[in-house]
Order: C-alpha cells, then sequence, then structure tokens
C-alpha cells in the first residue's frame, strides 16, 4: 500500500508500574504504548491519541513541531490534569 502523506516521527510511551504481570502493547502508524498497569496504559494511549489529535488540527507533524510545544500539548491532553 502506497501513503502519499510524508512519514513522520513516532512516539513511543513506556509504563513502568506494571505489578500484574500482563504485557500490554497497542501500536498505531504514529505511536505505540509499552508496559504499564491497565489504567497507566490506558491513560497513556488516550493522551498519545488526543496529541495527535491536536497536531492534525494545527496542520502539524512530530517533524515539524518544537519540543516545547509538543509537550505542552502533551501535558494538555493528559487525562485528570
Amino acid at each position: 500500500m502506497q501513503r502519499n502523506i510524508k512519514e513522520s516521527g513516532h512516539l513511543l510511551g513506556v509504563g513502568l508500574d506494571n505489578t500484574d504481570g500482563h504485557k500490554r502493547v497497542t501500536q498505531a502508524d504514529r505511536f505505540a504504548i509499552v508496559g504499564g498497569s491497565s489504567e497507566t496504559h490506558e491513560r497513556m494511549t488516550e493522551t498519545v491519541i488526543k496529541t495527535f489529535e491536536t497536531l492534525d488540527q494545527r496542520g502539524k507533524t512530530l517533524d515539524q513541531i518544537e519540543q516545547q510545544e509538543l509537550a505542552e500539548i502533551i501535558h494538555k491532553n493528559t487525562p485528570g490534569k
């Protein structure tokens, strides 16, 4: 399958609080979430999905955004904030 969209950066989230022994992995075109408790994994996944929605609304990719702006978008899109 050929893609017309220029490939962009990729986000990786790693959860370190897994105590139940489950191996959790969520992958998509632009991100991967690995590990964490059920709650942490779900929060990280929701945060990343909302982060990419915001980037799409702004017409930007990871390659086009400043690190500080990305950090602010991630913080804003973290559930419970």
